[in-house]
C-alpha cells in the first residue's frame, strides 16, 4: 500500500498526483505545490483476469514522509481507502 494515505502531504504532494494520474483516480489536488525529497514509487505489473496486465504504484518510501494516520480518510470520508 501506498504510504502517503498517512502522510501529513497526501492532498498537496507532486509524487502522489502522479500517482493518482497512474491510478486514473480523482486528483485531491489539481496543482500540488509539495515537491518531496526522494520518493520511492514502487511499480508492480500484475496479471489480470483474461489476460490482461495492470500496473500498481505506489510510493513505499519518501525522505518528506510526516506521519499523519488517517489522513487521507479524512480528507475523503465517504470513499474507499485506496488499495
Amino acid at each position: 500500500m501506498c504510504i502517503c494515505v498517512d502522510c501529513r502531504w497526501v492532498d498537496q504532494c507532486q509524487a502522489y498526483h502522479a500517482v493518482e494520474r497512474q491510478h486514473g483516480v480523482p486528483h485531491l489536488s489539481g496543482e500540488p505545490a509539495f515537491v518531496p525529497q526522494q520518493p520511492q514509487i514502487h511499480v508492480q505489473v500484475i496479471d489480470l483476469p483474461q489476460g490482461q496486465v495492470g500496473v500498481e504504484w505506489d510510493v513505499r518510501a519518501c525522505g518528506s514522509f510526516a506521519a499523519d494516520p488517517g489522513r487521507w480518510l479524512r480528507l475523503c470520508p465517504e470513499q474507499a481507502l485506496p488499495t
